[in-house]
């Protein structure tokens, strides 16, 4: 028998507030009988302690699991009477403190457990996992539980980093505000804007540094609410900035790196053809970007593009192929058509579907028109042919060095341009002489001609404080996005 008392004293250590009457095994439930200790307890009106006892009540709060399954507390609490004859309170029923709540029907170590969960996983993915864990909890209780977790109290940061979301993409968005030091979560704020987020500087005093993206709406944020706050941005947003407009400039000279696969060709070869004409016709008459809009029907953005290339062939763009289902036998389509040039159709088709092939004939034809069948490798979108501009040249392979080579050296402006990226990386990792490196490489930028990369360069010169970067993660900068 003391045995037993001590292995329910163990297994019910967080019960040691009550008397543990008995234990029943119910199947998928254990049940507890427990009462109260019988002390005196506190009138929680006016504070007088009171032993006497108006009536008797039995609360059934579910306690933590034990062996996998639900444990409930069948607890049997006094309602005690108040001595004295003033208080608004004449009758009360005692709690335990530290055990159970008033109107919970959880422990609260049990609830403790169901925050740490639900903060995790919140509603759906906590109702799946909690009950093979031996607590029983729907979705909606998940949620109410979620949002019942008071918010932790978060110092104002030095260092404050700001960006938005999208709760619903084009349509409703919000701003998350962290500490950039840390990585803590401090605030969400609903909206984007420059007067939502310069309300909630104001009301949060403090903050030195400002880390953000190019936003202009967040420049004049801080502008108006902290003048005196250093504007950095940080390392993620510069690279990506960078890389949409390597990205930009690898497309706009596909004509000198995808030779292999051709240009676009038809009518909207022609389109293009023409509207180059037509654009640097007006331009060499002395008609501004402005009336060539306005003549032609075209966006501003449209002209600028067309005024900025030299040759039509720089607009122009590779055709966009997808992998398909002819591509596995590329190889022994070339090899039939080398051998024999006039092979029709109908005889290729009859080889590759005993090869496996299961296509119908019209993709076959379509992709011998195009051509496809006679490139040495399969397509390189503008993409593809970014991306491996921007990977780390340790993480490519051999095959992607060798086409990673012939790109750059298809034109001298692809030549600098991996020069720019290359040298652009380095500059993300912190050291002392960065600040005279990207003055450096600002003007080797600025010297080339790529003038996506003008762009990007444009935005992250125009600094709101001439002082280095505080944090080896940030630079500063005032720029809109480039």
């Amino acid at each position: 028998m003391a045995q037993m008392a001590m292995l329910v004293g163990v297994v019910f250590s967080g019960l040691s507030a009550l008397v543990v009457e008995g234990v029943e095994d119910a199947g998928a439930v254990i049940k507890v009988r427990a009462s109260t200790r019988g002390e005196e307890v506190a009138c929680p009106s006016c504070g007088t302690p009171t032993g006497r006892v108006h009536a008797f009540h039995e609360r059934v709060p579910a306690d933590v699991p034990v062996d996998g399954r639900r444990v409930l507390v069948r607890l049997r609490i006094r309602r005690m009477r108040c001595p004295v004859q003033e208080c608004a309170r004449r009758t009360f029923r005692e709690q335990v403190p530290g055990l159970i709540e008033r109107y919970r029907r959880r422990t609260v170590r049990l609830d403790d457990q169901l925050r740490g969960v639900v903060r995790e996983l919140a509603g759906r993915a906590s109702a799946r996992l909690l009950p093979t864990l031996g607590i029983a909890v729907g979705r909606d209780t998940a949620v109410r539980v979620l949002l019942g977790i008071p918010l932790p109290d978060r110092a104002v940061p030095r260092v404050l980093g700001i960006d938005d979301f999208a709760l619903r993409r084009c349509h409703d968005y919000a701003t998350v505000a962290i500490d950039a030091d840390t990585g803590a979560r401090i605030d969400v704020l609903s909206g984007r804007g420059a007067a939502v987020v310069a309300g909630w500087l104001r009301a949060h005093p403090g903050v030195e540094v400002v880390c953000r993206d190019g936003s202009a709406a967040y420049a004049q944020a801080v502008r108006d609410a902290l003048p005196d706050a250093v504007q950095v941005a940080d390392r993620w947003h510069l690279w990506h900035g960078l890389c949409d407009a390597a990205g930009r400039e690898v497309a706009a000279h596909s004509a000198c790196w995808a030779s292999a696969t051709g240009l676009r060709q038809g009518k909207l070869a022609e389109t293009t053809l023409q509207r180059w004409q037509q654009i640097h016709a007006l331009r060499d008459a002395g008609v501004g970007l402005l009336d060539c809009s306005r003549r032609l029907g075209l966006a501003m953005n449209t002209v600028k593009r067309y005024a900025r290339a030299a040759t039509p062939q720089r607009i122009q763009r590779v055709p966009k192929y997808r992998a398909g289902m002819v591509d596995p036998y590329r190889d022994h389509l070339r090899a039939r058509r080398e051998q024999e040039p006039g092979v029709g159709a109908t005889e290729l088709l009859n080889e590759i579907r005993a090869l496996g092939y299961d296509g119908s004939q019209n993709l076959l034809v379509r992709y011998l028109n195009q051509g496809r069948h006679l490139d040495d490798h399969p397509h390189l979108s503008s993409r593809r042919a970014a991306r491996l501009l921007l990977t780390r040249p340790e993480d490519l392979t051999g095959r992607q060095r060798e086409r990673l080579d012939a790109l750059t050296a298809a034109c001298p402006e692809m030549t600098a341009l991996a020069s720019v990226v290359r040298s652009f990386a380095t500059l993300l990792l912190p050291h002392k002489n960065n600040v005279a490196r990207l003055a450096a490489w600002t003007n080797a930028a600025r010297a080339a001609d790529l003038p996506h990369v003008h762009s990007f360069v444009r935005g992250s010169t125009r600094t709101s404080t001439p002082s280095p970067p505080r944090s080896p993660s940030t630079t500063t900068t005032d720029a809109p996005k480039a």
